[in-house]
């Protein structure tokens, strides 16, 4: 998700992708964000690059 997003995909794209419902995609994304503390998709993906992660 995290790549998919630094390459600017929306939900619905990655959702498609995954052969999965957008609004199951949205869910899960909420979930992790809740769990990692991070308040956006965007925040998430600024901290993964300069982790080294993507």
């Amino acid at each position: 998700m995290l790549r998919a997003d630094a390459r600017g995909e929306t939900v619905a794209e990655i959702a498609s992708a995954l052969l999965l419902p957008a609004r199951t995609v949205r869910n899960h994304v909420s979930s992790v964000l809740g769990k990692v503390g991070f308040a956006s998709r965007q925040q998430a993906t600024t901290h993964a690059r300069e982790w080294g992660w993507i």
